[in-house]
């Protein structure tokens, strides 16, 4: 598995720049292995990102990548989903970059259910553009912007993206990094807008801020605030406090968006032809 998996990385270009302790190396790992279990064909395959720590993520992947500009990434995978529908395309965001400035986009990508697979690398920061707090952020956090601790309620990416309309919704952390393997795995397979939320750990814009130690103890933090989502669904929302679920926390099928567009163009196509032929007649 890992030779297979290793095949999928510029080895050129590494060491990676990711500080000592951050989980993105990690988050990275298990993106490798997933392309390994679906067994990617390197030339059918294309990986976006945006802008941030997360995002350099494409320049460690052997596929045909695009770095694109800040909360853009979306944008940029929509277009090329549309243009090529046989392609299976990845996108890699930041909590910043997915849900900030990329908001909109985001909430449109799950609101058509185009068939995408959105990774989001939520460190609760902007790690890379100063360390300012994120809409995902926890509550009383320190950052740049908030430096006696933000008051402004974050959002549950999960919640967020189910809402939305995304019909595959997973979330798992560095921790965790076998399961979060399977769930990219699982979003891959799954025919729609997929999002798996990847917790990971940026101790030096975070840790550092919030007093959360070095990168060890930011990964056990993920392992004693998360639940698996069976136990979680049985557990009321006070023994849920401080806590998060994790595991495929949303699945449904529904109509997905190059499909009935192409069943658009096809009918309009047969109809033009039909007036056409009773206008020669």
């Amino acid at each position: 598995m890992q030779n297979n998996a290793n095949k999928y990385l510029r080895s050129e270009k590494l060491p990676h720049i990711w500080c000592p302790g951050c989980g993105n190396g990690i988050v990275l790992g298990a993106i490798t292995r997933a392309f390994g279990l679906l067994n990617c064909d390197q030339n059918n395959t294309v990986v976006v990102s945006g802008i941030g720590c997360s995002s350099r993520a494409t320049g460690y992947l052997d596929f045909c990548t695009l770095h694109t500009t800040h909360g853009r990434a979306l944008a940029f995978a929509t277009g090329i989903k549309m243009a090529r529908p046989e392609l299976k395309v990845f996108v890699l965001m930041g909590d910043g970059d997915s849900t900030g400035i990329g908001g909109n986009h985001f909430i449109h990508a799950a609101r058509r259910n185009i068939d995408l697979t959105a990774i989001i690398f939520n460190n609760s920061i902007y790690g890379m553009t100063g360390g300012q707090s994120s809409p995902l952020s926890p509550l009383n956090s320190r950052a740049t912007t908030a430096p006696q601790g933000t008051f402004e309620r974050p959002f549950d990416l999960a919640e967020l993206a189910q809402g939305a309309g995304a019909t595959y919704v997973a979330r798992g952390t560095t921790y965790h990094a076998n399961m979060l393997t399977q769930l990219i795995r699982n979003g891959a397979d799954h025919k729609g807008f997929s999002v798996v939320e990847a917790v990971t750990a940026c101790p030096i814009s975070y840790g550092r801020r919030n007093k959360m130690g070095n990168g060890y103890d930011m990964l056990l933090w993920q392992k004693e605030h998360s639940v698996p989502v069976e136990k979680a669904r049985k557990l009321t929302p006070l023994e849920m406090e401080g806590k998060f679920a994790i595991g495929e926390l949303y699945k449904a099928d529904a109509p997905e968006f190059t499909d009935i567009y192409e069943r658009f163009i096809e009918e309009k196509q047969k109809k033009n032809k039909e007036e056409r032929q009773r206008g020669v007649n």
